[in-house]
């Protein structure tokens, strides 16, 4: 009887990419299952992007994730991508379909979307005020407004880059959206309902590193949420939860979109309490 030695292969291509932890969780999940898949952490300069995207074929991967500074600049080498990803302009995940075609797509609102809904928080008619307009604050305003959202303000030192988002999720959704620049100690908005921090402010080694808002202005009534998942519980977090606000952190995104791509390539699905636990485990 012969035996099958050969890996399916999925990864990440990015650079630099030593200090990125989503293999750690997806091979727990393989093992989980019981299935003879390998994730391969690669560094890719932006000069060999075209030629690790032709990799991917000649491997016969199933797939691989994106990470900066590849998220954009893959996208003309790919076959198609996902209207999400085409409203947020970029492909953190790529899959190969039966006919080897590559197709983009973007986890990274879908798992903020999914980790508040794991906490019985629905985004539908919700008022979000989102910190920041960059890629995570562009996947997730995006995500956020498919799923329901009603009205979504961006705040950002630069004021082009949060009327710009703005524009993106007015033209694309059924959202209301508007973009302000973020003036020191801005004052959240009372009828805010969830409150989210889309820069890396407060990630390692910066772990002292909060937003400057007034954070007297947090409520009970609100969401809080994080998007950095290192450390587990930032500082932004802490003076949340201080105010009697819910508060996130993004340990549970960070899994949930590792769920997402898990299932994506695999057709299983994602063992999410077995991956959020080795996630903590190297966190924690």
């Amino acid at each position: 009887m012969s035996k099958n030695y050969r890996a399916e292969l999925v990864g990440v291509f990015g650079d630099p990419v030593d200090d990125n932890p989503t293999g750690v969780m997806e091979e727990s999940a393989f093992e989980y299952c019981g299935l003879n898949y390998r994730y391969l952490t690669l560094r890719v300069t932006p000069d060999d992007l075209g030629d690790a995207v032709r990799a991917i074929r000649a491997f016969h991967m199933k797939g691989i994730n994106l990470t900066m500074p590849h998220k954009i600049n893959v996208i003309p080498k790919l076959d198609g991508i996902s209207e999400a990803a085409q409203i947020i302009g970029a492909v953190n995940t790529v899959v190969v379909k039966e006919d080897n075609s590559l197709y983009g797509e973007n986890t990274d609102g879908k798992g903020f979307v999914q980790a508040l809904n794991n906490r019985g928080i629905s985004l539908a008619g919700k008022k979000l005020l989102i910190l920041g307009a960059g890629g995570a604050a562009r996947a997730v305003s995006v995500e956020c407004a498919l799923a329901g959202a009603e009205k979504i303000t961006i705040l950002n030192r630069t004021e082009d880059k949060a009327t710009e988002l703005a524009g993106v999720i007015n033209n694309n959704t059924p959202a209301k959206a508007e973009g302000y620049h973020w003036t020191p100690g801005y004052r959240i908005p009372e009828e805010t309902d969830i409150l989210v921090n889309a820069t890396s402010i407060g990630f390692s080694p910066d772990i002292n590193g909060k937003p400057d808002i007034d954070y007297d202005s947090i409520h009970a009534g609100m969401t809080v949420v994080d998007v950095v998942f290192y450390p587990c519980e930032t500082l932004f977090l802490k003076e949340a939860a201080k105010r009697g606000a819910e508060t996130v952190n993004g340990l549970g995104m960070l899994a949930c979109q590792g769920a997402l791509n898990f299932t994506l390539w695999t057709g299983v699905p994602a063992p999410l309490e077995v991956m959020e636990e080795q996630l903590r485990k190297e966190f924690i």
